[in-house]
């Protein structure tokens, strides 16, 4: 069955933040000297793909987990001010190849990110005209494969695929039963994959015409 719709993670796929993510983090801990953590762009990195409560649990795992919440929940507030103004990094042509994809297949955000991130990137960049709906952790606390599930529901989509940069990305597509594109020019990596691309705007010379 022809592909009609695509669903898109959102960091190491459409943009990039981790300087921005760094710099957030960086002010936050300033707050709190007893932190003795160095943030370093690396840690960011490693933690691209991972819902908020678990990246608390990974760069401050000698904290309770109510300190790494309230670290978290600041974090994600000092993040969304900086990025409502300036943006991130988008990665090259993604404007121009999300229009051409907008004229022949429905377009979604699927992300383990907090309530308000992908909005930024919808304000920043003037881009919420090529998407249809969007979903995230931090509004249903479900994981990426159920929110997939969620938006094909919700959007009555038929034959959507998934594109993302990491192993948790293959693995929410499989949850969600859709073939995978996997983001190889992202964050992370996947062994299991129905496309491959090695920039953005490679999707627009994949044939999703047909199953892979």
């Amino acid at each position: 069955m022809a592909v009609d719709s695509i669903i898109f993670d959102l960091d190491g796929t459409l943009w990039s933040c981790i300087g921005e993510a760094c710099t957030s983090l960086k002010n936050v801990l300033s707050k709190y000297p007893d932190v003795k953590k160095v943030i370093t762009y690396e840690d960011m990195e490693s933690c691209m793909g991972l819902q908020i409560k678990d990246i608390g649990k990974k760069l401050f795992p000698q904290l309770d987990e109510s300190m790494q919440i309230k670290l978290m929940e600041e974090f994600c507030g000092t993040e969304q001010v900086y990025l409502e103004e300036h943006g991130g990094r988008l990665y090259p042509k993604l404007e121009e190849t999300l229009k051409i994809l907008s004229k022949k297949y429905k377009l979604f955000i699927v992300s383990n990110c907090h309530d308000g991130y992908i909005q930024c990137f919808f304000k920043a960049h003037k881009l919420d005209k090529y998407f249809i709906d969007f979903e995230c952790s931090g509004v249903t606390g479900l994981s990426k494969g159920k929110n997939n599930k969620l938006i094909i529901k919700r959007n009555s989509l038929k034959s959507p695929v998934y594109v993302g940069d990491t192993a948790t990305d293959a693995e929410s597509a499989k949850v969600a039963e859709i073939p995978f594109v996997f983001a190889r020019y992202g964050f992370g990596n996947a062994e299991e994959y129905d496309y491959v691309i090695d920039s953005f705007e490679e999707i627009l010379t994949l044939n999703l015409s047909s199953d892979s």
